[in-house]
């Protein structure tokens, strides 16, 4: 794969597709990482690029903040081991309250958000207008819609990227693991652009460019770097499911509903019962309860009880890497990928 150069620290040179920028050029390099198969593949790509893993920040949005209801619960602790073993930084970051407090938001402002940063945490925010939802994210490609992708990943981001002095005068690599092959809509996605928060042209002079370095590749190509470097995926693709989305996605499909209830039968009872106190279905043809009846609980879950045990614990328990030899294909690989679009 050739490497687009820079004429300048003042002006890029946008890469052709299949080419990747000069990564030496940037005082920052961002990977947003869910710790899902695609953004642990456009971090092992970066290694092998020769980006040093000090120079690697991963941000990971926690959507629930410090809550219980959205999140996979062992997959933060999942990602400080795997952080820990890579040696690259990491940093959390939230809207106050995450999905939840955005989801029963009445009359009030939308939550402020929080980062770690190199010098300690930040809150910025928490002063708009006051407004009410009162419903859940609904299934759509739309944004505006959809809005915890917004809400709790991407203005999160954006805030983190606006408000920190570092980023200005500097140059920024924000990387994100989009593929193509995962919906129609993600396959328009740009390879590079700028970022939203690039601001190259005003007073502070704040370049941030996105590059999405896993676009074109297949499911295969994912896991056979994954396979190369040893690392062993987090447990929902172990226990049969083909994408790290929130354990409790709008997108869930009728399997992995009925696996949800089977397999954490309080978190799927509070999402019916907000379903009912919203009068709004998360679906707008059928409730929860209709979509899991509909489903049949993913093989794994049944077999390996204990797996579910540690899915649903806040403390990783195992290793993260292994060798080549021994890594082994999960379950949910090349399966189900249900997720946003």
């Amino acid at each position: 794969m050739a490497t687009a150069s820079l004429s300048s620290r003042q002006g890029t040179v946008v890469p052709e597709p299949g080419e990747i920028p000069d990564l030496a050029c940037y005082d920052h390099v961002i990977i947003a990482c869910s710790f899902g198969k695609d953004s642990l593949a456009s971090t092992l790509h970066l290694l092998e690029k020769g980006v040093a893993p000090q120079r690697i920040e991963w941000w990971h949005h926690l959507v629930d903040d410090d809550g219980d209801v959205f999140d996979w619960p062992h997959v933060p602790d999942y990602g400080r081991h795997l952080a820990a073993a890579l040696g690259v930084r990491l940093h959390f970051s939230a809207r106050q309250g995450g999905i939840v407090r955005e989801m029963l938001r009445e009359n009030a402002p939308t939550a402020p958000v929080w980062f770690d940063t190199p010098t300690g945490r930040v809150t910025v925010g928490g002063k708009g207008p006051p407004n009410t939802r009162r419903r859940f994210p609904q299934v759509s490609a739309n944004l505006s819609v959809r809005w915890c992708s917004p809400y709790a990943k991407i203005m999160v981001a954006d805030g983190a990227l606006r408000n920190q002095a570092r980023f200005s005068h500097a140059r920024t690599l924000f990387v994100t693991g989009e593929r193509a092959a995962e919906s129609a809509n993600r396959a328009r996605y740009a390879v590079f652009e700028r970022h939203r928060a690039d601001c190259r042209d005003g007073r502070i002079r704040r370049h941030i460019d996105h590059w999405r370095p896993v676009h074109a590749w297949s499911e295969a190509a994912v896991w056979q770097i994954l396979r190369r470097h040893g690392v062993i995926p987090p447990l929902p693709y172990q226990l049969g499911f083909g994408r790290l989305s929130c354990l409790t996605c709008v997108f869930m499909s009728a399997d992995q509903a009925a696996t949800l209830r089977h397999m954490d039968p309080d978190r799927f009872a509070r999402l019916c019962e907000w379903e009912r106190a919203f009068g709004c279905t998360i679906r707008r043809d059928r409730d929860l309860g209709t979509l899991a009846n509909g489903g049949t609980v993913y093989g794994p879950v049944r077999r390996h009880p204990d797996l579910v045990r540690r899915a649903l614990c806040h403390r990783w328990r195992g290793r993260v890497l292994t060798s080549p030899e021994q890594w082994v294909l999960p379950a949910g690989a090349f399966g189900e990928s249900a997720g946003p679009v």
